[in-house]
């Protein structure tokens, strides 16, 4: 009895094919956009963690001024290699590298690429969790030199040697020519859809003398010793340079110490709450579904009065006049679920290919569009279905 009455539930979506498919694309709109929001939410959530983690434990960031972002926003004195000795010399620092951060055209031969040219220490590997693919890092000589040699990330080397090895090659930056004594492994984007491997390290007193023309840094990353909590090591760096630029007991820090790990909670909180947001609006869609299925029904069932006057002529019971059109409703909206959910995976992988985000599709959600779906079909299918149940037969047959 049930597989007939889907049987029949089929055969009236089929005779009336276009009003069937605007029916259903309410719900497909729905669930597509559910599932593509969360999916390439959970997408962007999974790369903050991963940049996070490629950073290593207990990572932090000191820079000059109150405000987060490259350079300083206020009068705040910048720091200088000295406080980057200064700090390497506590007990709760693993490793020190101060930063120097330029943006320069880089050439070689005939051939150039626009990239951020940093000035480092070695111990930025660490730092920044960074690997080398061939060739080394500066040398301590190098280092306190400040020689012209330099260090290159993927995308430059493939802007200027293609596939060929960089290493023991010269590029020029800015008249000065460098010596590539290494290549960084890829990283690819970064938090903010960034290119990370867009760079080229050199010493940073190299940088300083040649490029920037000061003696200033502009950050110092510094990673603390293991077993360390970051609370004790902020603790004691503040109390560091607080003594290093003579700030008085009860005025405010000119400098900001940031953890990694909260940056990363931070955006984990926004990307949630914006993931959230969004699949409520589309949740929306799946309402306007609904009600459209039941528009739909009852258009349905005024035109279908006289069969269904027949029907309980013949024998047929409410129940059975009621399951059939429900049955059409679920059928509907079923179906608009597993396109939804086709459509949305489509567009949530083309969004994480798009933005260079990982593909992070969650079963938990899928399944619950379905059934949220399916849901609809029984919710906003039922009253059209009672009302055909409902009908008197004699006035059912009677209608033209």
């Amino acid at each position: 009895m049930l597989w007939e009455t889907v049987r029949l539930a089929f055969r009236a979506i089929i005779r009336n094919k276009l009003r069937s498919f605007l029916t259903v694309l309410g719900v497909v709109i729905g669930v597509a956009a559910v599932i593509a929001m969360v999916t390439i939410g959970q997408g962007s959530s999974a790369q903050v963690a991963a940049n996070v983690a490629s950073l290593g434990n207990n990572v932090l960031s000191i820079r000059p001024g109150r405000q987060m972002g490259p350079g300083t926003r206020d009068s705040s004195p910048r720091f200088t290699l000295r406080d980057a000795e200064a700090l390497a010399r506590l007990s709760v620092i693993g490793s020190v590298s101060p930063q120097v951060q330029t943006s320069q055209t880089v050439v070689s031969g005939n051939l150039n690429v626009q990239s951020s040219v940093n000035g480092v220490a070695a111990a930025q590997l660490e730092v920044g969790g960074w690997t080398i693919a061939k060739g080394r890092v500066f040398s301590p000589v190098e280092e306190k030199a400040g020689s012209a040699v330099c260090v290159i990330g993927e995308t430059v080397r493939k802007a200027l040697f293609g596939s060929g090895d960089p290493v023991d090659q010269t590029i020029r930056i800015k008249g000065v020519a460098c010596s590539v004594i290494g290549l960084l492994s890829p990283k690819g984007a970064g938090t903010f859809g960034q290119d990370q491997d867009s760079i080229v390290w050199m010493p940073v007193r190299a940088v300083q003398r040649r490029l920037a023309g000061g003696n200033t840094v502009d950050s110092i990353g510094v990673t603390l010793a293991p077993n360390l909590t970051s609370e004790r090591g902020i603790r004691e760096i503040e109390t560091l340079l607080r003594e290093r630029r003579r700030i008085e007991l009860g005025e405010e820090d000119n400098f900001s110490v940031t953890d990694m790990k909260q940056i990363a909670s931070m955006l984990n909180s926004i990307n949630s709450v914006l993931a959230g947001m969004l699949s409520s609006v589309a949740a929306v869609s799946l309402l306007v579904g609904g009600i459209g299925i039941m528009n739909i029904m009852l258009v349905s069932v005024t035109e279908r009065t006289r069969e269904i006057g027949i029907r309980l002529a013949v024998g047929a019971t409410s129940g059975q006049v009621l399951t059939q059109f429900l049955v059409e409703a679920v059928v509907l909206s079923i179906l608009g679920g597993v396109i939804g959910i086709a459509v949305g995976l489509g567009l949530a992988y083309g969004g994480s290919v798009f933005m260079s985000i990982p593909f992070a599709p969650s079963l938990s959600v899928v399944v619950l569009a379905f059934c949220f779906s399916a849901v609809v079909g029984v919710v906003f299918g039922f009253f059209p279905a009672r009302r055909a149940a409902r009908l008197d037969p004699i006035e059912a047959l009677r209608h033209q």
